[in-house]
């Protein structure tokens, strides 16, 4: 019953504004329900200066955040409304609850109901585009690895771990990949995105790398966007 009101949700909300909201598909999410909840809506619009326009009017800090992003906006247009959601929520002095959390609203097809994808604790920063394939290969720990998302199938991995500059994968391959490399040691995942990457192929990314069930890799918190 839930499902169906968060889904009423949205498409009154849709209808009322002339607006469609395409939310991402993912499939066997593992959350499938979260109570106490607020939603944040960033729709696709063209007429905007970065074709995202954010509504925000019913949010309220205590409760959960349920933020839903149209799957066609590019993550140069999604992530600074993501930001601001973020750090609305972090500076809120009053009223505040510690355990509320933001999640990504989604499509999950599997169950034909939706999903969602916590993202409390993600830190989005810019990297520099000239320099985001090299790096600073000299400073990085044996036991880091970058992946870096160009699109669906341009998945390129680095690090001294990979025992070569750059491995190249697919998302659908990016867990055995990354897996692979695993020996005694743990291994941190740090995240790299190109800015025109689609909503819904960042989505796909990140529950893929969900799959992952092993304390011997650690997805790092910071993900930069290039």
């Amino acid at each position: 019953m839930r499902y169906i009101y968060l889904l009423f949700i949205l498409c009154c909300f849709s209808c009322n504004n002339e607006r469609v909201l395409l939310l991402p598909e993912i499939e066997n999410a593992e959350v499938t329900e979260v109570l106490d909840v607020s939603p944040a809506y960033i729709f696709y619009d063209e007429t905007q200066p970065d074709s995202a326009l954010l509504n925000r009017k019913n949010l309220i800090s205590t409760t959960n955040w349920l933020v839903n992003v149209d799957k066609r906006l590019t993550l140069r247009q999604a992530i600074p409304h993501i930001k601001f959601l973020q750090e609305k929520k972090r500076n809120a002095k009053m009223h505040k609850n510690e355990n509320a959390k933001n999640y990504f609203t989604c499509n999950d097809t599997s169950i034909g109901s939706l999903g969602f994808l916590e993202f409390t604790d993600v830190n989005y920063a810019k990297k520099d585009s000239s320099n985001y394939w090299t790096g600073k290969r000299h400073l990085w720990s044996r036991n880091h690895i970058e992946i870096h998302y160009i699109n669906e199938n341009d998945i390129f991995i680095e690090g001294i771990i990979t025992e070569s500059i750059q491995e190249k994968s697919k998302s659908k391959e990016i867990v055995e990949t990354i897996t692979g490399f695993i020996k005694n040691d743990t291994i941190k995942l740090i995240l790299n995105f190109n800015q025109k990457l689609s909503f819904q192929d960042y989505i796909s990314l990140k529950s893929e790398l969900l799959k992952i069930k092993t304390d011997k890799i650690i997805i790092d918190t910071n993900e930069f966007i290039y």
